[in-house]
């Protein structure tokens, strides 16, 4: 992409002293960058006007766009951050700043367990970058995946190192943010260079069956189209395609039999309301015969992403098995784009303490893990203990949502046990734990909750924290409370930074 390509792209939709402004922001990357070429031979600046034009595509701010141009500029030129804020403000400045960690804390995150002060430092600012602004991560998948995108000019080892991290960080990064189009994206490039014989293989295979299934399934797009239209609803109607990555994961749920896989294609239904939505499901059920047990809905109960839709599978006169989705514009909206469709065009921060109260503003129940981040950086700024794998379940495991019985939402990592939903609502609740309901049912302190769960702490004012309890915790925010609780009571003593080095070597070794 080329400065002039910018422009344009920029022009529909931000004002004109925004768009002086990443004029001015090319320029200076430009002049930084120069004489640095990437592997293709190309001038770098390629790069970050290409992720620029991402986060002009995804609907992000200005000052989003601003720090895609300049985003590498720090790490790589002899730009300082310093010269950043004063040429285009705090903000910006404090998410290029906030890019670069992610970086430079990446490598970091797979050698955490050895404490290296400097690793340390730099992932303890990057949690709290994206526990004050979710826009780091954006910008930084954006940034992904341009690299994926022009992934074929590295070496075969790098591609598959590139690769393996995009699938194990930045996919499930995208899915956390309800970037559904993005984590796809992501899969697919990353997926195409890790096994490039099982992915043509794939591709090959996904081309036969859909040459079939596109005839059939046109004959009853027709159909719901003519019979929705009767109903005088106002609808889309569009095919949408498994990805490779996806077929990849469901064949090896169902011993790689491809006759089991009924969604290779499904048709969905875009609706202007919810109401609306339930108005199609209704119609569609009229005139084909439900397979009940594949009736979803997410609209009642969003994934613990976020994504809204009614899932429906249906068995047609002809014996043939078509899926629908059904959502609203503005679902749809969210399961293609997820967080960054809350950024808008036409939003302008008015204040110093935007990044502060304007973002966290946007986050719905969904993102509490974003804020809870700023807490992990917190404990590792003190020097506290702090695994990679305990890291993996704060940042990277699948989220679940958890009710308590008076309805309010609470969002814990998969795998959470019942401890630490106690010790999210409060400290003094998970304190005095003597037994849990679960769906109004007797629940041990070892079985992980599920997503929907509704959830009692039973308590007892003279029940207090025991020493066991630290196997029946996976939150760092769980294990933090209960230990400061322990060490109160002089249940444990308390470990110093240079112990928890000495602790967790020696552990490596007897493994």
């Amino acid at each position: 992409m080329k400065k002039r390509d910018l422009l344009l792209k920029a022009e529909p939709f931000y004002e004109k002293s925004q768009r002086l402004e990443l004029d001015h922001a090319i320029d200076v990357a430009t002049q930084a960058h120069l004489g640095q070429k990437r592997k293709s031979g190309e001038p770098y600046i390629i790069h970050p006007l290409a992720v620029a034009g991402t986060l002009i595509d995804w609907g992000m701010d200005i000052d989003s766009v601003l720090a895609g141009v300049l985003h590498d500029t720090v790490e790589d030129t002899e730009m300082t951050l310093e010269k950043l804020e004063t040429l285009f403000g705090k903000d910006v400045a404090f998410l290029v700043d906030g890019v670069t960690k992610v970086s430079q804390a990446r490598a970091g995150m797979q050698d955490l367990a050895e404490y290296l002060p400097q690793t340390k430092d730099n992932l303890s600012k990057l949690l709290i970058a994206v526990g004050q602004d979710v826009r780091v991560v954006i910008i930084k998948l954006a940034d992904r995946l341009h690299n994926l995108q022009t992934l074929q000019h590295m070496p075969r080892e790098k591609q598959v190192k590139i690769a393996r991290e995009s699938l194990e960080v930045f996919a499930p990064m995208a899915d956390r943010l309800g970037m559904g189009r993005v984590r796809m994206q992501i899969e697919e490039l990353a997926f195409s260079y890790i096994d490039p014989k099982e992915f043509k293989q794939l591709q090959i295979l996904m081309k036969k069956r859909l040459g079939k299934s596109t005839r059939k399934l046109g004959i009853v797009r027709e159909e719901v189209d003519r019979a929705l239209k009767a109903e005088g609803i106002s609808f889309e109607i569009n095919g949408r395609v498994k990805s490779i990555y996806s077929l990849h994961k469901k064949l090896k749920k169902v011993n790689n039999n491809m006759d089991d896989i009924y969604d290779l294609m499904a048709l969905r239904i875009i609706v202007e309301t919810k109401e609306e939505c339930y108005r199609v499901l209704g119609v569609l059920h009229g005139m084909y015969q439900p397979m009940i047990a594949r009736i979803k809905d997410y609209i009642s109960v969003p994934k613990p992403n976020g994504y809204q839709s009614l899932h429906t599978t249906v068995l047609t006169p002809a014996k043939q098995i078509v899926e629908f989705q059904i959502r609203t514009y503005e679902m749809h909206e969210f399961a293609e784009r997820g967080l960054a469709a809350s950024f808008h065009y036409h939003e302008q921060k008015s204040t110093k303490d935007y990044t502060k109260k304007k973002n966290a503003a946007v986050l719905p129940t969904h993102m509490q893990w974003i804020t809870q981040l700023q807490e992990i950086a917190s404990r590792l700024g003190s020097g506290e203990e702090i695994t990679s794998d305990q890291l993996n379940v704060d940042l990277f495991s699948d989220r679940i949502f958890v009710y308590s019985p008076k309805g309010d939402i609470y969002n814990l990592p998969e795998g959470a046990l019942p401890l630490d939903f106690a010790y999210l609502v409060h400290s003094d609740i998970g304190k005095h734990a003597a037994g849990f309901k679960v769906n109004g049912s007797i629940h041990s302190f070892d079985k992980p909750l599920q997503n929907g769960d509704v959830v009692e702490v039973m308590t007892r004012k003279t029940s207090g924290p025991k020493k066991a309890w630290l196997d029946h915790v996976k939150t760092t925010h769980a294990k933090t409370k209960l230990r400061a609780q322990l060490r109160q009571l002089g249940l444990i003593e308390g470990i110093s930074h240079a112990a928890a080095i000495i602790r967790e070597k020696t552990r490596k070794k007897k493994s």
